[in-house]
């Protein structure tokens, strides 16, 4: 016979969420703020790394790197983000997505520092030459990218970081204990044997970054 009654193991509402894990700490509820300040601003200009979440108009959700030289993301203001689209696979879900919800997540990070910068915002796609001129590389300025209204800004303690040890050289995995991602593909998708598959990755991150 079906158990019908409630899994007392699932938390379905706040009350229940900070009866187990506490209020917040005074700290953490008053540092969001509502533009980018002075650190916030070095903070980007210093990170290679950010990580973009997104979700349709239906909920769904994905997340996406976006990487390059540390200052690639612009900040033309303490609210505005411009953040140019590098060459990629043309999957572009973060633009499908944001056609239809805007609102973003960002989280940048810097090689060496354990604390992540957090930003949420409204996205908009733009071709605006004048916004992503500022983002040439290799003598080629973006087609694209994203242009972020800044609602909330906040800087987020390094825990998880330490606790992977994620900057250490140490813990690095050495890259033949993994398969290369031209063997996974190419197991998953059937479409090119194995050694095309591969080498086309490998020109692709040669010849096909920008």
């Amino acid at each position: 016979m079906a158990n019908d009654s409630p899994d007392d193991s699932v938390i379905r509402d706040e009350a229940a969420l900070r009866a187990g894990i506490g209020p917040v700490r005074a700290l953490a509820a008053e540092k969001v703020l509502d533009h980018l300040d002075a650190y916030a601003l070095r903070f980007i200009a210093l990170s290679p790394f950010l990580v973009l979440a997104s979700a349709d108009g239906t909920g769904d959700v994905d997340a996406s790197p976006r990487g390059d030289a540390p200052g690639f993301v612009a900040a033309p203001d303490a609210r505005t983000l411009v953040i140019p689209d590098r060459r990629g696979n043309n999957r572009v879900d973060s633009f499908v997505n944001i056609l239809t919800n805007p609102n973003v997540g960002l989280i940048f990070f810097v090689p060496g520092i354990s604390e992540t910068l957090r930003v949420n915002g409204a996205a908009e796609i733009t071709r605006d030459p004048a916004l992503l001129e500022s983002a040439v590389a290799q003598g080629k300025i973006p087609e694209t990218g994203l242009v972020v209204r800044v609602r909330e800004s906040l800087f987020h303690c390094g825990k998880a970081l330490i606790r992977s040890r994620l900057w250490d050289p140490g813990q690095h995995v050495p890259r033949d204990a993994f398969p290369s991602l031209g063997r996974i593909l190419a197991d998953q998708t059937r479409a090119l044997p194995v050694e095309e598959a591969e080498a086309s990755i490998a020109e692709a991150y040669v010849n096909r970054l920008y």
